[in-house]
């Protein structure tokens, strides 16, 4: 769908014409504007000098044990983006992340009757091929293995979410992107990006402490 909406900050155009399309495992959000802008986004604190998968979860594991031991809870997952030809993304949220979540939630992750739940919030923290920061900024979403998850601009400032400006980060389900790292796997990109939240559906936890998910097979 087409769409036309102002701006406010005086840095970008003001007007846009917006049109979501599908590419790959990003959500396009493209534009036709009436003015050049002037903000350029520059991606933030991005380094790339590991050079294998080891390497790769040898870094997850120490920088973010919590979230390592959640993505090994999805042998599937990991499975599908080790197979990737160009590489793959993980989203790993820091360990404020997780205390965050509270002791409840974190037990939750832990209790093997909740193993179909965790193995669900878990594929929303991966995709099979690399996504920048930049990329992510300039997208409406991503397709990651668990499904669809909404990027949009993060703002600072402002009461409630109202009245904020764009301060050149982006949020993905909520949960704000605060660093990037790349390694060159043998030619291929890999990417991990710290988060601040956990970027899978609210939702799931409805189903925490059930025999199964609704639905699934």
């Amino acid at each position: 769908s087409l769409c036309q909406h102002t701006t406010h900050n005086p840095n970008i155009a003001t007007m846009v014409f917006t049109r979501s399309i599908f590419v790959g495992s990003l959500v396009i959000v493209s534009s036709a504007v009436a003015f050049q802008p002037t903000l350029i986004y520059q991606p933030r604190r991005i380094s790339s000098h590991l050079q294998s998968s080891s390497e790769v979860e040898e870094f997850i594991a120490t920088k973010f044990p919590s979230a390592s031991n959640l993505l090994a809870k999805n042998n599937e997952a990991m499975k599908t983006i080790s197979k990737s030809e160009l590489g793959f993304t993980v989203f790993a949220p820091n360990e404020e992340a997780f205390k965050a979540l509270g002791d409840k939630k974190r037990e939750q992750l832990k209790d093997v009757r909740n193993d179909e739940v965790t193995e669900k919030v878990a594929a929303y923290h991966v995709i099979a091929e690399p996504v920048t920061e930049e990329q992510l900024y300039n997208s409406g979403g991503v397709i990651t293995v668990g499904g669809e998850v909404p990027c949009e601009r993060s703002r600072s400032g402002g009461l409630f979410g109202v009245g904020g400006k764009e301060d050149g980060g982006v949020e993905l389900n909520g949960a704000k992107v605060l660093s990037s790292k790349q390694f060159n796997d043998n030619g291929k990109l890999c990417i991990v990006h710290e988060m601040n939240g956990l970027i899978s559906p609210s939702i799931l936890w409805r189903y925490a402490d059930q025999l199964r998910i609704p639905g699934s097979k």
